[in-house]
């Protein structure tokens, strides 16, 4: 359910915006999104383990909330998110 080390670093890498970028609001979502994919997989074969929806609500309201930040403060960046993230707003 959770993402590995080497797939966290590919995505710091492709979505930083430095170097050693870990912490900018498109690494974040882009973490998110990998870890609410692979959960959202988990729930199709586990429908009744409803400790990790509450967990995949919890995610899915952060990375609303990290999106709504971005589009304020720079509709470029948070319109090329969207579209590399393949997400619907």
């Amino acid at each position: 359910m959770s993402i590995t080390q080497q797939e966290k670093a590919e995505l710091i890498k492709k979505y930083g915006r430095g170097k050693n970028d870990t912490g900018s609001t498109e690494v974040q979502v882009a973490i998110l999104t990998t870890r609410i994919n692979n959960l959202t997989e988990h729930l199709k074969t586990h429908k009744k383990d409803f400790h990790s929806r509450r967990g995949l609500l919890v995610m899915v309201g952060q990375r609303r909330r990290l999106l709504d930040y971005l589009n304020s403060n720079s509709n470029e960046r948070y319109a090329e998110l969207i579209k590399s993230l393949g997400l619907r707003r």
